[in-house]
């Protein structure tokens, strides 16, 4: 990327346009870098202020106190620090915790918590809604409003360590994994999504292992593609079907880029990481009736063969407007044993935050929609067009 062009990026204002603030909380180090340079000022500023923002979860220039005083006073009049607003925080009795945030455009959405032992992982939202419209999800019930900016996306991680005072408290990391498995598609906000990312992974940000950052997708295949050129996080892929035709039912996007473009595109994302022993997560979500019957377990052993993968067993859980219905445990186990009598490595993702609707697929916010399936979907019509914004 050009240096023009990363100025335009981290939002600083060019002459003769309107004076509008960059949120320096979503600039990656050659964003915040050549912030500083266009202000005249030396490339170290930049690791200055990311350390006070990421490290020290500090907000205001003036208590940044290695500037230089003219900086300070200057900073306000250019910048700022702005994470979402919290409009409501629930602590589940298995003690995750989500919140709920509002962005601009006056959309919320929604980040959550799950402790697990000495690890806890966050599971992050790129998008207000969903552009996508798999159907048992209930984000995707709600329609889609637009992409969250690369500030209102690692604004959740540094929303959820200032909620536990762990800047300055001493407690230690809180948050020692992240997953973008919250609202929306991942790949469809391809650049926010990406530098929020490296900044994940930024020793000058939070400093996580590419192992320990999770990018989930329904299956953006050029997106994908794009993504094995820039960034070695780890990969999940959110399948769910063993063949094309039923894919097409549960995730729609199927049918623009359907199972053996996804599976390639997998592998040559995995082919290109610097690590040759890591796999790919394929998230598998078994509806009672539907998808969760041992023909479908066979089929999926064969289907995954030439993958490098483990699979992860996500028992439906249940939302309104859905006709859909959760497995039973031996239907899960009877899943499961065949996949594991395959040789695959199998786990059953433990429902965690159910009682404040935090599990898988039931995360829901506040969209202003401009698909208007939602209310489609409240009138009962049709809604299998795919939305692809």
């Amino acid at each position: 990327m050009s240096e023009a062009a990363t100025v335009q990026q981290a939002g600083i204002r060019q002459a003769g346009t309107p004076a509008v603030k960059a949120n320096l909380l979503g600039l990656t180090r050659p964003q915040m870098e050549a912030f500083f340079l266009q202000l005249g000022e030396k490339k170290f500023r930049a690791q200055q202020v990311m350390k006070w923002i990421h490290h020290a979860g500090v907000t205001r220039f003036e208590d940044m106190t290695n500037l230089s005083r003219a900086l300070r006073e200057r900073l306000p009049e250019v910048a700022e620090i702005r994470p979402p607003e919290v409009v409501s925080q629930q602590d589940s009795g298995d003690g995750t915790r989500k919140w709920a945030v509002r962005v601009e455009g006056g959309g919320l959405v929604e980040t959550v918590l799950i402790p697990a032992g000495d690890r806890a992982t966050l599971c992050v939202s790129s998008q207000v809604g969903c552009s996508l419209d798999c159907s048992f999800c209930s984000t995707g019930k709600q329609g889609f409003q637009r992409d969250l900016t690369a500030a209102e996306i690692i604004g959740q991680v540094w929303l959820a360590i200032d909620s536990y005072d762990a800047f300055q408290s001493g407690k230690g990391r809180i948050v020692t994994n992240v997953v973008m498995m919250g609202m929306g598609e991942p790949l469809l906000n391809f650049d926010n999504v990406v530098s929020a990312m490296d900044l994940m992974l930024d020793d000058l940000a939070y400093g996580l292992s590419k192992r320990r950052v999770t990018l989930s997708t329904s299956g953006v295949v050029p997106a994908l593609d794009r993504l094995a050129g820039v960034s070695e996080v780890s990969l999940a892929v959110s399948l769910h079907a063993p063949n094309d035709a039923l894919r097409d039912q549960l995730v729609p996007i199927n049918r623009k880029y359907p199972i053996a473009e996804l599976l390639r595109s997998c592998r040559d994302y995995m082919a290109a990481q610097s690590d040759r022993n890591r796999v790919v997560t394929v998230e598998y979500t078994l509806i009672a009736g539907v998808n969760d019957q041992p023909e479908h377990a066979r089929e999926l052993a064969v289907l995954l063969r030439d993958l490098p993968c483990k699979i992860n067993l996500i028992p439906f859980n249940t939302f309104p407007q859905s006709e859909y219905e959760r497995p039973s445990g031996r239907a899960v186990s009877r899943f499961w044993q065949v996949l594991v009598d395959a040789g695959y490595i199998v786990t059953v993702r433990t429902t965690r935050g159910d009682d404040i609707d935090a599990a898988c697929g039931q995360l829901v916010g506040q969209v202003v929609d401009r698909t208007r399936r939602s209310e489609r979907y409240r009138a009962g019509g049709d809604t299998q067009a795919i939305e692809v914004m």
